[in-house]
């Protein structure tokens, strides 16, 4: 049978990751810079700068963005699936080192304190993620150590205050923009000149091991953490079930209507703060000068306001709050970092909803016995190993419906991409399936964007794992829509259907379902932007348009077949 697109990973690629998945067999710990050729010989659209001897800032705070902030003091980065693989290869308990976070990518790490950086990983796909990035950290901190140790103008730089001047002649010194050192200086804060003195102090030295590589592991972390779900929601292996792959924000914040009934208390923490851009946005959406929803800017200014030390109490409040509606938040402490909710559908607050769900009367919910389980996106292949468990042990699946970030090829940030197809290549098979969502679920929600229906799909296995070469091939078969977690989502369900394991290389048409689908993404990176990605910005506020607006359209949809469901019993 003719396929929809060639396998397409490009031999650079291919030779990068054979490289680093036969080094990290080693028991012991892999030297980075052994990978740093390969890796810049990959032509990678996030790291176009990689061969330049001026740094490439674009690929730097991407990295930056997505390792935890101790980084510059780690040397030793060790990798394995759970808690007890730390224990059982002599690492220790790491879950009494440090806890840290990076800013833009969730994934459980430990700092000892010294220079070991411990990472809990949930799939192949952290690791397809860890090592370019610290490979990607390790080339551009070099860059930036031999650029400031050749000129001598760079000691006494470094020891002087931030003022435009010396910022003008840092940016000279180091051959990076003075906008390009602004947006340095913006993500490290008051860390800004002593990262610099680390830098020109020293030459980057990381190293990085594998505890346990074996598909087994995973599969246990993953039933490790199904079960944390079913000791605080036992509910869910018996009640029908509809999945939810989105984030622990939005699907919450439109069912339970907390900050809507917050909406006088946020409003004073609004009036009284000094950003002045939330401030003049609020007050144009008052006197209806922009089109945004007040409802999307409440829910922003809620996650601000319980930053806050004077929103600590409103924490507490908006737990119980939501228990008393059915909601359960289960949080994956001691696992992989996927949190999960439970909601009962027959103790929702249909009264202070987000009005633009109840544009019908649900008071038949009342009599279901169905829950929404939603859970925060995992990163590539976890996502097969949650839903393959999901399917195993939960009651009947009614509904998956899959909403998360992706690049576009032919979209702006902030666009909304429906696709019908998917190439997968992890499973090297392209998935043709009919997408529970149009244009039409989700356009009247969606202010600044553009929905974009009917489009192909392609599921990568990393960010950096992509280069103009390999993307061209795709543009040209009218593939728009570039993310990691469809192709493993549609593995899980093919499976969920039919009595084999998902097919490899082939052709897949998913018809006739027996629960409903539905696939939708929104767009926060533009790859073929000449090195410009979400290292350069973030989506903020505003991307919480595209957010509401398919997590609507997901609500919108389970609780109209939920209403058809009770009618028919």
């Amino acid at each position: 049978m003719e396929r929809t697109v060639p396998y397409t990973a490009s031999e650079e690629v291919e030779l990068y990751l054979r490289t680093y998945y036969s080094l990290l067999r080693s028991t012991s710990e892999v030297q980075i810079r052994s990978l740093e050729e390969v890796h810049s010989g990959t032509n990678s659209l996030l790291h176009p700068g990689a061969r330049d001897e001026a740094p490439d800032l674009s690929a730097f705070i991407y990295s930056i963005l997505r390792l935890p902030d101790c980084i510059n003091q780690v040397k030793t980065i060790v990798l394995g699936q759970s808690v007890a693989v730390f224990q059982r290869e002599g690492i220790g308990d790491v879950e009494s080192w440090q806890p840290v976070k990076a800013r833009a990518r969730r994934r459980r790490c430990f700092f000892d304190g010294e220079e070991t950086l411990a990472c809990i990983i949930a799939s192949r796909s952290d690791i397809d993620d860890v090592v370019p990035l610290i490979t990607a950290y390790q080339v551009e901190w070099r860059k930036f150590h031999d650029l400031l140790r050749l000129l001598p103008a760079s000691a006494s730089l470094l020891e002087s205050s931030f003022d435009e001047g010396v910022q003008s002649e840092l940016a000279r010194v180091s051959r990076v923009s003075f906008e390009d050192l602004e947006r340095l200086k913006v993500v490290w804060g008051d860390e800004f000149w002593p990262n610099l003195r680390r830098i020109a102090s020293s030459r980057p030295r990381f190293q990085i091991r594998l505890l346990d590589s074996t598909l087994t592991e995973y599969r246990r972390a993953t039933h490790a953490w199904w079960e944390n779900i079913e000791r605080l929601a036992p509910s869910v292996r018996q009640r029908p079930v509809y999945f939810v792959s989105s984030n622990t924000h939005s699907l919450v914040n439109l069912v339970s209507g907390f900050a809507l009934q917050k909406r006088d208390k946020l409003v004073e923490f609004l009036e009284e703060s000094d950003d002045e851009g939330l401030l003049r946005e609020w007050a144009d959406i008052q006197a209806q000068m922009v089109p945004s929803s007040w409802e999307n800017f409440l829910y922003y200014v809620l996650k601000k306001f319980l930053q806050t030390t004077q929103g600590q109490e409103y924490q507490r409040k908006r737990l119980e709050y939501e228990r008393s509606y059915g909601i359960t938040r289960v949080d994956s402490k001691h696992f992989f970092d996927v949190d999960a909710q439970i909601v009962e559908l027959s103790k929702l607050p249909l009264d202070n909803m987000d009005p633009r769900i109840c544009d019908r009367d649900y008071d038949c919910l009342v009599e279901s016995d169905a829950l929404i389980l939603n859970i925060d996106y995992p990163l590539g292949l976890a996502a097969y190993n949650i839903l393959s468990e999901v399917a195993t042990h939960a009651g009947d699946v009614l509904g998956v419906y899959i909403m998360g970030k992706a690049a576009t090829l032919n979209g702006v940030i902030g666009d909304v991409m429906i696709p019908n197809v998917v190439h997968d290549e992890h499973s090297r098979s392209t998935y043709i399936f009919s997408n529970a969502f149009n244009a039409a679920d989700v356009a009247p929600y969606l202010v600044y964007g553009t929905v974009l229906d009917n489009q192909k799909a392609v599921s990568v296995q990393g960010t950096f794992l992509q280069n103009a070469t390999y993307m061209d091939v795709f543009y040209r078969e009218g593939y728009t829509d570039i993310e990691m977690e469809a192709g493993p989502y549609l593995s899980a369900v093919y499976e969920m259907y039919r009595p084999k394991r998902h097919p490899v290389d082939e052709i897949v048409y998913l018809q006739d379902l027996p629960f409903d689908f539905g696939l939708l993404h929104y767009a926060s990176d533009t790859p073929l932007g000449k090195g410009k990605n979400l290292g350069v910005s973030s989506l903020s506020y505003f991307g919480m348009d595209p957010t509401y607006a398919t997590t609507l359209a997901i609500l919108r949809r389970i609780l109209r077949l939920e209403q058809e469901r009770m009618s028919t019993q």
